[in-house]
């Protein structure tokens, strides 16, 4: 019942955002960045969020977390209407998320404290730190989930798989309660995925998530990661949270680092993204969105094999890092990379015709023999 809400609330909440977007200029406008064609409503993250609150309202009626959950996912979403609507300075958006974190960690009393065996000597206990690191975690999975954002259906589709693999890892532990909120948000996210990717028969105009959106999705993730690791029974261990926002994580951090390189800002917005560079090195978007997409999920059923079977948080812990590792170096490297599979294309394609050719002038001789 409760599924069906969240689908059917989003689904009728956005034809009846759209004009209301037009009319208040919530609009996204191409420029130098962003090539798309006219003005596109940003009304994704506000319909998602809307179909969310409607069927976590009925499926907690007297869940206190749950309320605070809703609190912070409120706010969070009309400061990305700001955002969205006047592009808020950076400070701005960095202290208001860092307050409404605040509610994760101070208001519902949940933050990370433990994260568990991660080089073989026993659990890392953070203590009062760890509020902090809560509310880092918290900016940091906002901002990943609102870095993938740039192209039709990535941002949607990396958190689609994200909330499934939670409410997977939830149900395995036996937490099907809980299991019940990131499967209430996935439902949600596919009425925009229709939208966004112009699957919807008719003239159904195109819209996009916007940073209420994207921002949204980020604290979601960070809350429910936070509720699943944490606490007395935790469903699933900490090392594998890596695993399921593996995607979004390794390419903001890996982004972060080439800008602080260049002596640039970390927020500057440009198009060193890996969808970006993937669609430079000659990809389609939608072929970009596939490959992204498949390795996200690929990645995210490793974290759930390696949780269902416990391997060692250590294991899959240096095998994240090594993972990180190989990722950073290609892309830094990407372009030389590109050019080598290039070359070893056509050399493949080369040997094949002088294969095909031989092959020609046997069959030709062996017809004049005759």
């Amino acid at each position: 019942m409760e599924l069906f809400v969240a689908l059917l609330t989003t689904l009728i909440v956005i034809p009846i955002l759209k004009p209301l977007a037009i009319k208040a200029g919530l609009v996204d406008l191409p420029n130098a960045r962003k090539h798309h064609e006219g003005a596109v409503p940003l009304i994704g993250g506000i319909a998602i969020f809307l179909g969310t609150l409607t069927a976590a309202l009925i499926a907690f009626p007297n869940d206190a977390t749950i309320r605070l959950f809703l609190l912070s996912a409120a706010l969070i979403v009309f400061l990305g209407m700001l955002d969205d609507k006047q592009d808020l300075p950076v400070r701005t958006r960095i202290v208001a998320q860092i307050l409404i974190g605040g509610i994760l960690v101070y208001g519902a009393g949940h933050y990370i404290h433990n994260l568990g065996n991660l080089f073989y000597f026993g659990d890392i206990e953070l203590g009062v730190i760890g509020t902090v690191f809560t509310i880092v975690a918290v900016i940091a999975a906002i901002n990943a989930f609102n870095m993938t954002d740039g192209i039709d259906g990535l941002a949607g589709s990396l958190a689609l798989n994200s909330f499934t693999a939670i409410a997977v890892l939830f149900y395995l532990s036996g937490n099907r309660e809980q299991a019940m909120l990131p499967v209430i948000i996935a439902f949600s996210v596919v009425p925009f995925l229709l939208f966004n990717l112009s699957l919807l028969p008719g003239k159904a105009r195109k819209i996009f998530m916007g940073d209420a959106g994207s921002m949204f999705i980020g604290l979601s993730v960070i809350w429910m990661l936070t509720l699943g690791t944490q606490g007395d029974n935790p469903s699933f261990r900490p090392v594998t949270a890596l695993w399921i926002i593996a995607i979004p994580l390794m390419d903001m951090v890996a982004i972060v680092f080439r800008r602080i390189k260049k002596g640039q800002s970390p927020f500057k917005p440009d198009r060193e993204h890996l969808h970006h560079i993937f669609m430079r090195a000659g990809m389609t978007s939608k072929g970009a969105l596939a490959v992204i997409c498949s390795a996200s999920i690929f990645l995210a059923a490793i974290g759930i094999i390696c949780e269902y079977h416990q391997v060692a948080e250590s294991v899959m812990f240096f095998g994240f890092l090594a993972l990180f590792a190989v990722y950073n170096y290609a892309i830094l490297h990407i372009w030389k990379l590109l050019k080598w599979i290039q070359f070893c294309s056509e050399r493949k394609k080369s040997s094949i015709s002088r294969e095909i050719g031989n092959k020609l002038l046997k069959t030709a001789a062996c017809a004049l023999a005759r």
